[in-house]
């Protein structure tokens, strides 16, 4: 609960500078007096919510990403057992992906319009492109670490390629796995929101970029506020999935300085007692007493 009232009392402190800022104008070296307030978001936030404009919009984003990520996340995880499990497909198909992957999703659009008949067709493209690299790279590398004994194990056992890959591959991979996804959704975000601003029809992103034509800064802000909202909502259900898919994994609690709970029993040490010195055995002179020596010092 400490920590939720801390995180609450960070996103208050944030919103209360912001109103500060900008109902003051400060212009130092950023002009704050350009900026909406948090009241004048909050009341284009509450006229949006009454209207249905913002729940078309709302539910064509969210159509747009999910189908578009559900099918980068499939194809990524497919692309990247087959590339980390066949030199032949690495050979084939490693090269063409490593020429496509530094381009950016939001560079496709020219592609999208010439490729596909629809915009709403090629929005998902790009959402799907977008998505697909990060999942398929993250799935690789998750491949790649897995320990060969336990394939070794299940040979031993009899199993074959697919008995591998489901009790062996695919279970090892998810941590990994999830961490593209998770990555993942939120470079959709940002692209589909971009496609939607460059071809779109409805979509946040177009309502946002309609906005921001007529100078109307708070819905700007309005666009802005819940395109954050939807992706850290949509990366927090695929955090929760992958956790839920690995409950199978050792976890440790984060709780930095945190102390162990009940009180600590206080044990009285121990006296020591301390043995009493002996005298040193006698040594006789000569040859033989030097030796003598040594073996006692040894």
């Amino acid at each position: 609960m400490r920590r939720y009232a801390l995180r609450l009392v960070s996103l208050a402190a944030a919103l209360c500078l912001w109103q500060a800022l900008t109902s003051l104008n400060v212009d130092l070296w950023l002009r704050f007096s350009q900026f909406p307030t948090v009241t004048e978001v909050a009341r284009a936030f509450a006229a949006r919510l009454s209207g249905p404009d913002y729940w078309t919009d709302l539910t064509d984003s969210l159509v747009r990403i999910l189908t578009g990520f559900l099918l980068a996340a499939v194809l990524g995880v497919a692309t990247g057992v087959l590339v980390a499990r066949s030199r032949l497909a690495e050979d084939l198909l490693g090269p063409v992906l490593e020429v496509i992957r530094p381009i950016p999703a939001i560079a496709l659009v020219p592609v999208a319009i010439l490729l596909f008949p629809s915009n709403e067709q090629g929005i998902v493209f790009i959402t799907c492109t977008a998505a697909f690299f990060p999942v398929l790279v993250s799935t690789r590398h998750a491949v790649r670490a897995l320990t060969p004994m336990w394939e070794e194990a299940v040979r031993t056992m009899g199993g074959g390629r697919w008995r591998i890959l489901g009790s062996v591959v695919l279970p090892g991979a998810l941590p990994g796995v999830f961490g593209g996804l998770s990555v993942g959704i939120g470079v959709s975000w940002i692209c589909v929101i971009s496609a939607e601003m460059i071809s779109g029809q409805y979509g946040v992103g177009y309502r946002t970029w309609q906005d921001y034509t007529v100078v109307d800064y708070p819905g700007v802000f309005v666009g802005m506020v819940t395109i954050g909202v939807l992706g850290w909502l949509t990366s927090t259900a695929v955090e929760l999935l992958g956790r839920r898919l690995t409950r199978w994994l050792p976890r440790t609690a984060y709780a930095p300085g945190a102390r162990p709970p009940g009180p600590a029993r206080s044990v009285k040490p121990a006296q020591s007692v301390k043995p009493a010195p002996t005298a040193p055995a006698a040594v006789p002179d000569g040859p033989a007493s030097e030796e003598a020596r040594d073996e006692h010092l040894v």
